[in-house]
Formats: C-alpha cells, structure tokens, sequence
C-alpha cells in the first residue's frame, strides 16, 4: 500500500493581440467618383487573420508551459499544433496532499516531497467548427493524437532488507506514450486580435513504454532481490503493466501497456 499511494502521487501530477484596416472602394458606377472607405464584414475582416497563437493558462498552475498554434483553413476547418512542457522537479501543490497519501508515514511523506517529475507532450489536432460563423469561432469536435515522455529523477522504492532493515532505492528513466483522442471544445474572438478558447474535454487512449533504473549502494542478496521484485510488480499503474528484473547490482522497471488520460484548459491567444 505505501508504494502504490506513492506512485499515485507520480501520476496524478499524473493543461495562447493588429488592428483592421479599412478598405477603400471605388464606385465604377459612378464614372470615377471619389473613393470611399468601407468597413469589412465580419467574415471577411476573419479570413485576414487566419493564424493564432494561444497559451494555456490552465497548465501554469500545473508548472506546465503550454502553447498551440492554430491554422484556420476553411469556414469550418482548422488544423493546430500543441506543445506542453513541464521541468524536472517537485510535483505541483505537493503541500495540499502530502500529509493525506502519507497517512503519518514520516519516510512515505519524506519521498512524496522529494520526488522529482518532469514531461514533455506534442498534440496535433484537426478542428472541425460546428456553427455558421466559423473561421475559427464556435463549437468545435477536434480529433487528436497525442506524444508524450514522462521522466522521473527521483521514484523511491522501499523495501524490505536483509536483518530486519527497511531500505529505499530510487530509479530514474523515461515513460514515452503514444496515444489518440477526440475533444470537445469553443472558441470566441474578444474584439479584433483576442481570442479565448475552452478545450472543454477530451481523452485519449494508446501504449506506453518505458524503462526505470536504479543502482543500490551496495550488492543485494537473493532475499533482498525478491523481495525488490515483488514491490516494483505491485506498484498500482492503472492499465499498465510493470515487470522488474532485478539482479545483485542493478534494478529496472520495464513499463508496457495501455495509456489513457483526459485533456482540458482554457487559452487566450491573438490573431493575425
């Protein structure tokens, strides 16, 4: 039970401003008359800015950098391309639930604290607007596919030892997971270069690999590899597997299986 509290607190911390120009016409029917200005429609005024860029203010709360680039196409479809980045380190509002996973575990809530995380995820996506405005404005159905890499610097295995000694062990490595999805989501244009766009839900679903290793601080006897074994293949990794090879001098966790996870945030981006 203490290792899987601990690696769901891995993987709960397992979310983008020009003016119009007014255009000036000239009346042929009037035989050369003076030249008027003339305000664009909305529609047209949309199509000369068919480019926008967004950051996710969701995801800073999270001590993720996010940002997407969207490229309106047609009236009803855009294409758009999300990069999401969070540095190695301490896993966010680690202060709100440490105490609760740790559950008075003084060592447990120790290495909750300690833990250092990091991910990288690139997310393209085709949108799909539902409404008779378009050009990026409405209700949209967006279809995505989702490359991430998830590292751990710091994962603290404990375990027990050899004359009734517990000892702790921390693995390093990379999970990388490829994996599709669908989003719902709408999007407004506040003014003439604002836009606010809410991903309202989406989820995904792939494979995941990866490989964790640790090296002890001094050689493990056969007791001490068994029972390092049996704690790593315990570990609670929804939908993924996890298997262990362990030998006197080395430890790795090897991660292979099904990936799932939800999509959601809220942009303001420009136009232009």
């Amino acid at each position: 039970m203490y290792q899987k509290k601990l690696f769901t607190a891995l993987f709960i911390s397992a979310l983008s401003i020009t003016s119009l120009v007014a255009q000036s016409t000239l009346d042929e029917q009037s035989g050369g008359s003076a030249p008027v200005n003339v305000k664009p429609p909305a529609e047209k005024a949309d199509k000369n800015k068919m480019n926008i860029v967004k950051v996710n203010l969701m995801a800073l709360a999270f001590k993720n950098y996010s940002f997407q680039y969207e490229r309106v196409l047609t009236k009803k479809i855009s294409v758009a391309v999300g990069v999401r980045s969070m540095p190695s380190g301490n896993l966010p509002f680690v202060d709100n639930y440490a105490d609760d996973i740790a559950n008075g575990d003084a060592d447990l809530e120790a290495n909750i604290r300690s833990l250092k995380v990091g991910n990288f995820a690139i997310t393209p996506e085709v949108r799909f607007y539902l409404n008779q405005k378009g050009y990026g404005r409405g209700f949209y159905i967006a279809p995505y596919y989702r490359y991430a890499k998830f590292n751990s610097d710091e994962l603290p295995i404990t375990f027990d030892g050899d004359a009734n000694t517990t000892k702790t062990i921390k693995l390093k490595g990379d999970i990388t997971t490829h994996s599709g999805g669908v989003m719902i989501g709408a999007q407004w244009h506040l003014g003439k270069v604002v836009t606010l766009d809410w991903w309202i839900l989406g989820a995904h679903y792939g494979t995941s690999n990866g490989t964790l290793n640790g090296v002890p601080s001094s050689s493990l006897s056969a007791n001490e590899q068994t029972e390092i074994k049996n704690t790593i293949e315990s570990l609670d990794l929804p939908l993924t597997k996890i298997t262990a090879e362990v030998s006197a001098n080395n430890i790795k966790a090897i991660i292979d299986g099904p990936w799932a996870g939800v999509r959601a945030g809220l942009t303001i981006g420009i136009k232009f």
